[in-house]
């Protein structure tokens, strides 16, 4: 997943709606065409499909149509893809999917059609910074990757688990320690090793990663990589268990596939669809977890244990209900794996804190660096 910390001192919760220019009402099925951009191929069982699942649904609403291109690149390509969407197919809300699509090509795009909506996958959007016919929407999938934790301790046996990573920004940082977490609530002796690759999509070097942790004893692999095919056909055929992300990845892993910590973009999609087919305002700030349905987990595979899932229920239980914490200190604070206290005694930080969105440390469990 392409993103980066949140520039913003509050994080709203999800289905916020910032003020907008005054669009006008139309009937709620006004025709709509929608246009969908990909960094990559739409069917890469990741990130890019994650996107495609989501337009495939709300192609099936009243009156909206849908155009796609898959594999335009972070640069003025993809300012000639949005024009061509609004010019050709008269496209009235657009998704810009990748990080890299945001600044400067989204926001060039929309001061020019300042009557197109612009709906960007990330957390960028800024009141009084930019255009009101933009927004972003996010989801706090780390709620899932605690939860695919919970799952991956149960599952190994030796407690010694692994995750492949693109690159060290809080979102990353977030999920690798929200897992760990997971995996330490069940097991305190549980570790987490991990591998930055440097890079979004990196085929060879997630390979080469999935190998060697799995040569170091790992006996679970997760990730957050924009495709994780290579990582659970490895993993499979290496005979050990895998945790998926951004969508299902069962299929690559019939014997070994736990489950996994996917999103689900239809919840903000519908929204933003709905918002231009009514004219209401656009909602430019859009968040939220399980409980609101932007992320889910993937159904538990076959290899994943009894004991497992009824824990895992018990704590999704818990955060459909809005009562779970992931960071928090409890006692004796929760620690970095320097030893430092990160999160001081008795501190709680919800998942709406912007605390959350500047991480910079790998929590205690966690064996690796930080790079650079």
């Amino acid at each position: 997943m392409k993103d980066q910390s949140l520039n913003r001192r509050h994080v709203l919760a999800a289905g916020a709606l910032m003020a907008a220019v005054p669009w006008r009402a139309a009937n709620a099925q006004t025709p709509l065409t929608v246009g969908v951009i990909y960094v990559g191929p739409k069917g890469d069982f990741g990130y890019n499909q994650a996107q495609a699942q989501a337009a495939a649904a709300i192609r099936r609403l009243p009156g909206v149509k849908v155009v796609e291109e898959e594999s335009v690149p972070e640069t003025v390509a993809v300012q000639k893809t949005m024009e061509a969407m609004i010019n050709q197919d008269k496209a009235g809300l657009i998704f810009p999917t990748s990080f890299g699509y945001f600044d400067p090509h989204m926001l060039r795009m929309a001061q020019k059609y300042p009557n197109v909506r612009f709906a960007h996958c990330g957390g960028m959007w800024t009141a009084g910074k930019h255009p009101t016919n933009t927004g972003s929407y996010f989801g706090y999938i780390d709620e899932c990757q605690f939860l695919a934790g919970v799952v991956a301790a149960h599952a190994s046996k030796g407690k010694r688990l692994g995750f492949i990573a693109a690159k060290p920004i809080p979102q990353v940082l977030r999920n690798i320690n929200a897992f760990t977490l997971g995996a330490r609530s069940v097991d305190p002796t549980a570790t987490t090793r991990v591998i930055f690759t440097g890079e979004w999509s990196m085929p060879v070097k997630e390979a080469e990663a999935s190998t060697s942790l799995i040569d170091q004893g790992v006996d679970v692999l997760t990730c957050h990589v924009d495709s994780p095919k290579v990582i659970m056909e490895t993993a499979e055929k290496r005979g050990v268990f895998c945790s998926g992300y951004h969508a299902s990845q069962a299929a690559l892993a019939p014997k070994g596939y736990l489950t996994g910590a996917e999103w689900d973009w239809s919840t903000p999609y519908n929204t933003l669809v709905k918002a231009a087919q009514s004219g209401a305002p656009m909602p430019n700030f859009l968040r939220g977890g399980l409980k609101e349905g932007f992320v889910k987990m993937s159904p538990y595979g076959a290899a994943a244990p009894a004991a497992a899932r009824t824990r895992a229920d018990a704590v999704r239980a818990e955060m459909m209900k809005g009562t779970f914490v992931i960071f928090r200190g409890g006692t004796g604070g929760l620690k970095d794996n320097k030893g430092a206290v990160v999160v001081p005694a008795g501190k709680s930080l919800g998942q709406t804190e912007a605390e959350l969105e500047r991480m910079n440390y790998l929590v205690e469990g966690v064996v690796g660096t930080i790079p650079g």
